[in-house]
């Protein structure tokens, strides 16, 4: 049994352990919150906890004392409608819900247990050894439920360590960086990197609350190495720079920038690296399997590319007849299965989708379909079920062409689809927000475009405008929202 965070007990100290906005808490005054609410949490013999997950000092010092309690966290979304809600709390069954002093809970958590999270550390308490095994669950996580109710992963403290613990050696993370981001901390990306990493490392988290391009240059100006973010929070960064100079000095002296959760457009990458000098490296995970792969920050910042497979895991690209695809061509298109001590241990009472995940011999079918460059990087060309298109005898992802009609200066959003078609089997099909309402692209300019930059078969036949994509809460765009 090892701690997850062996600086909260060999070297309490005077250090900002983490800082939400003008708020504070040094390791000294973390490990003794955690441990004063750790102990309220053995002492009720809680197995599973909800937490009440804002962005807020509060969630963090929730989530570490469950973790040091040896509960497993629960994060609810603050933003989750009644049903959603009620169906996650009836599923994961927890024993009382952590919340930050004076949140005003929905009626659904009404019949819980509520404690109160202390976390300015007045508590007497300080957490020891973890007291329970490393296969012991951590968090349970539910995923967005897109073909049905949320599943709640269940993500054992094996996964956490050993993800965090590769993500260090991939990017020379030590305890003297610090790290800046604005995401939400009820998803993996936000909590699990962006506040257990940190803490893992003894380092220290700067949280935004709310993101700002303002926020981001003043905190790596002050101090910051690190800045963790989305997609939608680069968009929003490239566009900026122009017009920003403290924000291109910013990017420029720092010594990470990571992109996740979603495929970040070449087209931003590209802008901000002309801007400020500085490329964003990018990873690839999921709730299930937290970290796979990750440019390496000794690498090469290849646009387009999530890097190579963490140390301790397992990545193959399967056919859909189960036949391996071993070249590494860039092109050959397969769906991505991993395999290693950084998978999650079931979906909660769900056997029947937990044996349906995995193969028989223990890889776990992501879902996702990529293909691999000559150096073995992997790229993300979109969901199985969603972003592989069919058509005219190609296997074509998405991603690759949202990319290049991201190039095409009156774009300003792209997704793409496909949809039946009699000749072709699937045409492929552009859902695209202009930057000129008055004057959008048509289809055939499009068309010629991407033909010019990819393949003549993997251009647009239908060009769809719209005023804006629909996007989840990390920034994904949600093609199963589009219009029918």
């Amino acid at each position: 049994m090892s701690s997850l965070f062996p600086a909260l007990a060999d070297d309490p100290s005077d250090r900002v352990a983490l800082r939400f906005g003008p708020r504070s808490v040094t390791y000294a005054r973390l490990a003794a919150a955690a441990g004063a609410l750790g102990a309220r949490l053995r002492d009720r013999g809680a197995g599973r906890v909800a937490v009440w997950a804002t962005p807020s000092l509060e969630t963090a010092v929730a989530v570490v004392g469950a973790l040091h309690a040896g509960a497993a966290a629960v994060p609810l979304n603050p933003k989750s409608g009644e049903k959603e809600l009620a169906h996650i709390l009836s599923d994961s069954a927890p024993a009382l819900v952590l919340a930050a002093p004076g949140d005003e809970l929905p009626e659904a958590l009404g019949g819980l247990e509520r404690i109160d999270v202390d976390a300015d550390g007045h508590g007497s308490g300080a957490p020891g050894p973890d007291p329970v095994d490393d296969e012991a669950p951590a968090l349970v996580v539910y995923t967005s439920g897109t073909t049905g109710p949320p599943k709640g992963a269940v993500i054992p403290r094996r996964a956490v360590a050993t993800t965090l613990d590769a993500l260090a050696d991939a990017w020379r993370w030590t305890g003297d960086d610090v790290l800046v981001h604005g995401l939400p901390l009820f998803h993996v990306h936000g909590l699990v990197l962006g506040i257990l990493g940190p803490l893992r490392r003894g380092g220290s988290v700067r949280h935004l609350g709310r993101f700002s391009t303002e926020g981001v240059a003043r905190e790596l100006n002050s101090g910051a190495t690190m800045l963790f973010g989305v997609p939608t929070m680069y968009h929003r960064i490239a566009e900026a720079l122009p017009d920003e100079p403290e924000l291109v000095k910013a990017l420029a002296g720092a010594r990470l920038l990571v992109s996740g959760s979603a495929a970040l457009p070449v087209h931003d990458h590209e802008r901000i690296a002309a801007a400020t000098g500085r490329r964003v490296i990018e990873r690839y995970g999921m709730t299930e399997t937290l970290m796979n792969t990750a440019a390496r920050a000794d690498g090469e910042a290849r646009p387009g590319t999530v890097g190579v497979p963490l140390p301790g895991v397992e990545l193959r690209l399967v056919e859909e007849d189960g036949s391996l695809v071993t070249a590494l061509d860039g092109e050959s298109v397969g769906e991505i299965q991993v395999r290693g001590p950084n998978l999650f241990t079931e979906y909660l009472n769900r056997p029947d989708a937990t044996a349906a995940a995995f193969t028989a011999d223990g890889w776990f079918r992501t879902g996702d379909v990529a293909v691999r460059d000559p150096d073995g990087q992997v790229r993300i060309v979109g969901r199985k079920a969603t972003d592989l298109i069919k058509s005219g005898g190609y296997k074509i992802g998405a991603g690759e062409i949202e990319n290049a009609l991201l190039e095409h200066p009156g774009v300003r959003e792209a997704a793409v689809t496909g949809e039946p078609d009699d000749d072709l089997g699937e045409r492929i099909v552009a859902w695209v927000v202009p930057v000129d309402p008055q004057a959008p692209p048509g289809t055939a300019e499009l068309a010629d475009h991407v033909a010019r930059r990819l393949a003549p078969h993997k251009r647009p036949r239908v060009v769809r405008h719209l005023d804006a994509l629909p996007r989840n809460d990390m920034g994904k765009i949600m093609k199963r929202a589009l219009p029918s």
